[in-house]
């Protein structure tokens, strides 16, 4: 297990089964410190429609497997934890409460 820092400071569980299932896409293949960056430096953090305490944090890359994407981490904050669910490429961001930068 990883222990990540989001742009706000708070300490975010990157898990070894989480890590398995996102790298089971093979775009995802060697991504591992761009996660991380996302959550350090996000060009945009949205709050999820369907999940109040997920937050999609995105940043733009260039050059990937898949072309120039948006990497979209999803992190669910509760009260005592922050972990990542997921993080996969998207053409676009989804809709959602734009939390930061503010709008």
């Amino acid at each position: 297990m990883k222990i990540l820092t989001d742009y706000q400071g708070r300490q975010i569980r990157l898990t070894d089964e989480r890590l398995a299932h996102i790298l089971e896409h093979p775009e995802m293949a060697g991504m591992e410190i761009a996660i991380e960056q996302t959550l350090q430096n996000p060009e945009v953090v949205r709050k999820s429609r369907t999940d109040e305490t997920a937050l999609l944090h995105y940043h733009y890359y260039t050059g990937t497997l898949v072309g120039d994407k948006w990497l979209c981490v999803v992190v669910k904050y509760t009260v005592e934890d922050a972990f990542v669910l997921t993080a996969y490429f998207t053409d676009k961001q989804k809709k959602g409460e734009q939390l930061w930068p503010q709008p």
